[in-house]
């Protein structure tokens, strides 16, 4: 099969920058400001967009403010608005919030769990069920996350089967969505579809979501062989923002202006504009004081 027989029509971007490209930010951003943010994301034609993360916030103080933004956010017709939560705490919140979406995460690495979570992989999964179960009652969509899918300090010290085991726990408990994320940065296209193709496989129709960080400079070239696996759905982030906060080293996201810039140079239709996500990035580079984001295109396609 020719790869571009294997290419979509359409690709669905999820914006994730002002939770996961803020969260590591030193400059504190006001809840208004992120509101605002947040209202120009979905004008320049995101659909989709994580606002928050429901967790402690003396462990990621730049989303202390998680219901503080969730008032302000605006209505906008067509726009879905979620949030990440780790434990049954964060649901809980999340709710008195009004959420109605959640991407309810674990991590496939026990480091970056006791990290991230202050618990085991396993720990963690005996409490998944009881979110999920919260969730529910609730009436909340469920996005299913699972952390550092494709490695944690090196990308063999997550065995594939370990991330098979979670995946097909998540989809027998009935997630409405599975998302694997490379919080590292450490898939490479090969590594990346070997993973991607039985996921896709045990999924059955459940759509399966990326989030992809560009730690290795990988990230585009991962988003290519994930399309071919039948990848339809992308985490990305304005300017390329993000990054773990208990992730040595770790790089941001995909850029959103990149991704989706590739994608339409290739004929694949996103519904976002570019041009007008190149343009918040360059001013989010001024508003957190820095000198270049690392993001590609930000500079090239934002309006002057």
């Amino acid at each position: 099969m020719l790869f571009e027989d294997s290419l979509p029509a359409r690709v669905e971007i999820i914006e994730v920058g002002p939770r996961d490209g803020l969260q590591r930010e030193q400059v504190l951003v006001p809840a208004a400001d992120k509101a605002a943010l947040i209202a120009d994301l979905a004008a320049a034609g995101l659909k989709r967009i994580q606002v928050t993360s429901f967790v402690h916030p003396r462990r990621v103080p730049q989303m202390a403010d998680a219901e503080a933004v969730c008032a302000q956010l605006p209505a906008i017709p067509g726009v879905v608005f979620s949030a990440l939560v780790l434990n049954l705490k964060g649901i809980e919140r999340a709710q008195a919030a009004g959420l109605r979406n959640l991407d309810i995460s674990l991590s496939a690495s026990d480091e970056h769990s006791r990290r991230n979570a202050n618990r085991t992989v396993a720990e963690a999964l005996a409490e998944y069920d009881a979110m999920f179960a919260q969730a529910r009652r609730a009436g909340m969509h469920v996005r299913g996350g699972i952390q550092c899918a494709f490695g944690f300090r090196r990308p063999d010290d997550v065995p594939a089967a370990q991330v098979l085991r979670l995946v097909e726990h998540l989809l027998h408990l009935g997630v409405d969505e599975l998302a694997l994320a490379d919080s590292s940065g450490m898939a490479d296209p090969k590594q990346l579809a070997a993973l991607v193709q039985p996921v896709m496989e045990v999924a059955r129709g459940t759509p399966v979501i990326l989030h992809l960080h560009d730690t290795r400079a990988m990230g585009l070239a991962n988003v290519l062989a994930a399309l071919a696996c039948g990848v339809r759905y992308f985490d990305t982030a304005f300017g390329g923002l993000g990054g773990c906060p208990f992730i040595d080293g770790a790089a941001g996201n995909i850029a959103t202006e990149d991704t989706v810039f590739m994608l339409h140079q290739m004929g694949i239709e996103t519904g976002v504009d570019p041009a007008a996500v190149a343009t918040i990035s360059a001013r989010y580079a001024h508003v957190l004081g820095h000198a270049d984001l690392p993001g590609k295109l930000y500079g090239l396609l934002a309006s002057r």
